[in-house]
């Protein structure tokens, strides 16, 4: 398969029904300046239109625009879809890591799963940059050195849409949570905003995940509740549906607030406007926000069937440029053997190098591995207002980037000392 900058792309089997990709010259045994990326998504489940194809697409784009700067060193990706389930995405990723000489594990699109892997890369001192988790744990208790995590988190998520919405009125909660790692803190973390802005939860419920497919009975749960605000502490396929659901039993039109705490703009583009519309969302980033996103997904819209990316995919370019420039930067210090033996040590130099890229512009890493960026509240417009395709959003409010994410002396991780 030709790449456009005319180096191949070697497809082949990877395990859990994956695929593998090198992205560069055929690789030699052992190359010193091979730098080998493994991608834990989600390619066919609920959450593989928020990355998926397109994570794996914006992960190759970095890794060509780095060999254009660094014509020195080769990068391979491959990828697998690890069913959403801790214990597959850490088998795989040993695999990657004893057999085929992967260095970084990215993306990693569920909490359970990353906070497992986090545990092997630092067993193995390799890295992991954890671009579609959520778990705000990943830096506060169970942060590393061997890890830093991107984009987003369930603490920021939480704070700017539930600080919003009781704002606006919305007093009293209800949540749907996804029953697993992801979807009990983001609901737990949504509650602390919530009360903290004088707000009340009055109930949760927990569906099963990634099965469950009909919300109708806790939907008519939370609705009974008498609640101002349904939270949804879910994500992907698993919103869109309890959106949907909730349009046909008129529940937005009873004067019920729906908030979306984690939802994309593929999402938004399912539903679509007349559904999704008046929709306040949090997100890190949005194609149409300055020159540099829209050239970003002007690039990576013909690789997707002309649909644009999210945060996550955007972030997945962001953190592997980052990952790829520290990897050199280091290399030339050191030599490229050096640089690769020590996971541990590219996360440090990641920490300690200025982040800047075209996509998300500048930033830092914390101490803790949380990477700094702004946050954004955004409401989906009505189908009257957008002027052209994938214009979904207006821009309400923008969290700085220095208070976007939880204080790190609150996050208990142990490698900040406070």
């Amino acid at each position: 398969m030709a790449e456009s900058i005319g180096r191949r792309a070697v497809l082949g089997s990877a395990a859990a029904g994956g695929l593998a990709v090198a992205v560069g010259a055929p690789a030699v045994a052992a190359s010193d300046t091979t730098i080998r990326i493994g991608i834990l998504t989600d390619l066919n489940g609920p959450n593989a239109n928020g990355t998926g194809e397109g994570s794996v697409n914006a992960t190759k784009m970095a890794a060509e625009d780095f060999m254009r700067a660094h014509p020195g060193w080769t990068v391979e990706v491959m990828a697998a879809d690890y069913q959403s389930k801790a214990d597959i995405a850490q088998g795989i990723a040993r695999e990657w890591f004893d057999q085929r000489g992967v260095d970084v594990i990215t993306n990693v699109n569920n909490s359970a799963a990353a906070l497992a892997i986090a545990g092997l890369v630092r067993e193995k001192d390799k890295a992991a940059v954890f671009t579609a988790p959520a778990s705000s744990d990943l830096t506060g208790k169970a942060c590393s050195p061997n890890h830093v995590q991107w984009t987003y988190d369930t603490w920021s998520l939480g704070n700017c849409t539930g600080t919003a919405l009781v704002a606006e009125g919305g007093t009293t909660w209800y949540f749907i949570a996804a029953d697993y790692t992801f979807g009990k803190l983001l609901a737990s973390d949504t509650t602390r905003a919530v009360v903290a802005a004088g707000g009340k939860v009055i109930g949760t419920v927990l569906h099963p995940f990634p099965e469950t497919t009909d919300f109708s009975t806790f939907l008519l749960q939370a609705k009974a509740s008498g609640a101002q605000v349904i939270g949804l502490a879910n994500s992907g396929d698993n919103t869109v549906n309890c959106v949907k659901q909730a349009a046909e039993f008129g529940i937005g039109r009873s004067g019920t607030r729906l908030a979306a705490l984690l939802l994309t703009i593929p999402d938004v583009h399912g539903l679509g406007l007349a559904t999704a519309q008046g929709l306040l969302l949090t997100e890190a980033w949005y194609w149409d926000m300055n020159d540099g996103t829209r050239a970003f997904a002007r690039r990576y819209a013909p690789l997707t069937g002309g649909k644009m990316p999210n945060m996550i995919q955007a972030g997945d370019y962001s953190a592997v440029t980052h990952y790829l420039k520290a990897v050199a930067d280091l290399g030339a210090d050191l030599g490229a053997d050096k640089a690769k033996a020590s996971g541990r040590a590219v996360i440090t130099r990641m920490k300690a190098m200025p982040v800047e890229d075209s996509v998300y512009g500048k930033g830092s890493i914390r101490a803790d591995g949380r990477k700094l960026n702004p946050m954004h509240l955004f409401q989906v417009k009505a189908p009257g207002e957008s002027r052209y395709p994938w214009d979904y959003y207006k821009l309400i409010h923008t969290i700085p980037a220095d208070q976007a994410f939880r204080p790190m002396s609150e996050g208990h991780c142990p490698l900040v000392h406070t």
